[in-house]
């Protein structure tokens, strides 16, 4: 007996598919695509538009799957960590970072991360898989069932997810066909229609699959650079062995890319390592083709690893050589840190130990 099909892997051509195969027309897969992600839709007996002779037959032949029950911390700043347990029993990350006018949610797209850079706490739990399309999408949709179930007198920001960041576990080009499909699925009018524009996909430099991105999507792209020299940058990050600053860069030249957009380039300053001023002068020399802005991210200490933040003086000068030399620069405030959810520390610690209680 053949296992069932999950609908929430498959994209809306992928279901133009799968329907032809139960000898259904075409139009049959917009039918099912409207109903897949609607809140509160669990079985195939609520799609009414459907007939039922094909609804029985996609009981018989398919499933919805979803999170249910995730494990949940929440941050004195209004930031909620989300733990979500997959059919096989791994465990995985989500991060929702409310605003007033948004609520940014930041994904995983692998159980773990195989990339070892030496500065990341989620480095250390090391790799164990890709997550399917429908793990990619189900924590957007699980996020989404809870913020409508809260008050709204609770609530900082909508009452939905606004806007996607994959940055949380795992290296998202390495799981690129499935980072693909989710993104597809995401953005799809009788999917979540989320747009493009509120989509951004952060890597630390697989230059070779940068291009595939771009063509195949209208995203946004962050890259993870974190140093301004070939040396510095192979101990912090591994991955620069591979692909070196000027493969990286080079990719980032060759990015398929509409003109009113830009590259955001993501800087994680370490205290004596990659924070003089002459760094900075490097960084905006690097980077001085190529349409961008750039973030500077004061580091999130962790427990047993070596870095420490720089002053919030250094981290201001370091704003201003390089705003000083044209560039658009932020600096971006960490949140969730108490509950390590901030960027670096997502491994899974807190929420394995609430989960195991």
């Amino acid at each position: 007996m053949n296992p069932k099909t999950d609908l929430r892997n498959l994209t809306q051509e992928d279901l133009v598919c799968y329907v032809e195969s139960l000898g259904q027309p075409p139009f049959r897969a917009r039918q099912i695509m409207s109903w897949l992600y609607r809140p509160g839709i669990v079985e195939f007996s609520q799609m009414t538009d459907l007939a039922k002779k094909f609804r029985s037959i996609l009981s018989e032949n398919a499933y919805i799957s979803s999170f249910k029950d995730p494990l949940i911390q929440r941050s004195k700043d209004g930031c909620v960590k989300f733990g979500f347990l997959l059919s096989d029993g791994k465990l995985i990350e989500s991060v929702l970072i409310p605003e007033p006018d948004r609520n940014t949610l930041c994904i995983s797209s692998q159980v773990g991360c195989a990339m070892g850079c030496s500065f990341c706490l989620t480095a250390t739990i090391g790799f164990t898989r890709n997550l399917l399309p429908s793990e990619i999408v189900n924590q957007v949709c699980a996020v989404g069932d809870y913020l409508r179930e809260q008050p709204k007198s609770k609530l900082i920001g909508p009452a939905r997810v606004t806007n996607i960041v994959f940055m949380g576990m795992g290296e998202p080009l390495n799981n690129l066909e499935n980072l693909i499909k989710s993104i597809s699925i995401l953005t799809e009018q009788r999917g979540l229609d989320m747009t493009n524009r509120r989509i951004t996909v952060s890597t630390c430099g697989i230059a070779s699959k940068m291009k595939e991105l771009g063509e195949k999507t209208d995203v946004n792209l962050a890259i993870s650079l974190h140093a301004v020299d070939d040396d510095t940058r192979n101990s912090l990050m591994p991955v620069n062995t591979r692909y070196s600053l000027a493969d990286l860069l080079q990719a980032c030249r060759d990015y398929p890319m509409a003109k009113r957009k830009r590259i955001m380039f993501e800087y994680v300053l370490l205290k004596g390592v990659n924070d003089s001023d002459e760094n900075a002068r490097d960084l905006a020399r690097l980077l001085k083709d190529i349409p961008c802005k750039i973030n500077l991210l004061p580091y999130n200490e962790s427990p047993g690893l070596p870095f420490k933040s720089p002053s919030e003086n250094r981290v201001y000068v370091f704003q201003k050589i390089v705003r000083d030399l044209g560039y658009s620069v932020f600096i971006r405030t960490s949140r969730g840190e108490d509950i390590s959810a901030a960027c670096g520390q997502l491994a899974k610690q807190k929420l394995s130990e609430e989960r195991n209680a």
